[in-house]
């Protein structure tokens, strides 16, 4: 196996006059929990189905555990597992029937019972499909594509619907698939999603990738400029130095800096002597959320693919 999972080298397809995605370039390691963010239009959705085989591409190279999926080869088949927006599966059927159902389709799967308890369903493997709440079915969903023990996994959206605690133990289960080797292809509009499970992100708009790096260190987020927040009585009394380069709103007093060590040392060191309670005091950089706004506000969708 080559030591990426998925190489993708100047990638293009469009639509007639329409240019889906024009000539993008990234690799996915081995193991590697991979995310691809975009806005609806920006091509995530054509570049995501021509690596699962399920569209053509019109150049480029495209490589998924060292096989071409436009050739629909049945060895890489037997190492994909895909979890899409919407699955159908039979109603009636119960999960532990559903789950053995996809595992005859691949001639190694993961144990029946190993899938359902990995997703959370053991109380539900009797119940039918139809019985399921909108959070069981899209656990199922992701069962479904773990039944035959796949070496890369492609993740649409994969915790929609889920509740808090049941998207946290996805989420566990997800790092645990990677700490086993698997490679993870994740998309998602969760920015949670991604910050706790991607070792790396791409952004993709109009086609282009346009940023690129760990959710820690895209578009420069670790070095940005971070805010101090906290309330004060009377703000008049902070030293000049930091009054001057206050924003305040009623007894909010805000503070940007590149160096929030100093001045916070500044501020609760002047706070401590002058007996000042700084209420609410906190310090946040900006979000990935934040980050990813800022790089695709100006980016206009080419069109209806996404």
């Amino acid at each position: 196996m080559p030591a990426n999972a998925v190489e993708v080298a100047d990638l293009r397809k469009s639509y007639g006059p329409l240019q889906a995605v024009r000539g993008i370039s990234f690799t996915v390691a081995e193991g590697e929990v991979f995310a691809m963010l975009g806005p609806n239009g920006a091509g995530k959705t054509t570049t995501v189905e021509i690596l699962e085989g399920f569209r053509r591409r019109d150049s480029g190279r495209v490589s998924v555990l060292g096989f071409d999926p436009a050739t629909g080869d049945r060895r890489l088949k037997q190492q994909m597992g895909i979890v899409l927006q919407t699955t159908g599966v039979d109603p009636y059927l119960t999960v532990a029937e559903t789950v053995d159902m996809f595992r005859g389709y691949y001639p190694h799967p993961r144990q029946r019972d190993q899938v359902i308890e990995l997703v959370g369903m053991t109380d539900k493997r009797d119940s039918r499909v139809t019985k399921l709440s909108g959070g069981q079915k899209r656990r199922l969903d992701v069962a479904v594509a773990l039944a035959g023990d796949p070496q890369v996994l492609f993740l649409d959206e994969p915790t929609t619907g889920f509740d808090p605690g049941a998207k946290r133990n996805a989420w566990d289960v997800i790092k645990g698939l990677a700490e086993l080797g698997k490679t993870i292809f994740l998309t998602s509009h969760s920015m949670d999603e991604v910050q706790f499970l991607a070792d790396r992100v791409v952004v993709i708009a109009s086609g282009e990738i346009v940023a690129e790096g760990s959710p820690e260190t895209l578009a420069g987020r670790s070095s940005a400029a971070a805010l101090i927040r906290f309330q004060i009585a009377d703000a008049s009394r902070l030293p000049e130095s930091l009054r001057s380069q206050a924003r305040l709103a009623g007894d909010v007093v805000e503070l940007e800096t590149k160096d929030p060590t100093r001045m916070l040392h500044e501020l609760t060191s002047w706070a401590v002597q002058s007996n000042v309670s700084l209420d609410g005091l906190e310090v946040t950089r900006p979000s990935l959320e934040d980050v990813y706004l800022e790089i695709t506000k100006d980016a206009g969708a080419p069109g209806g693919e996404s």
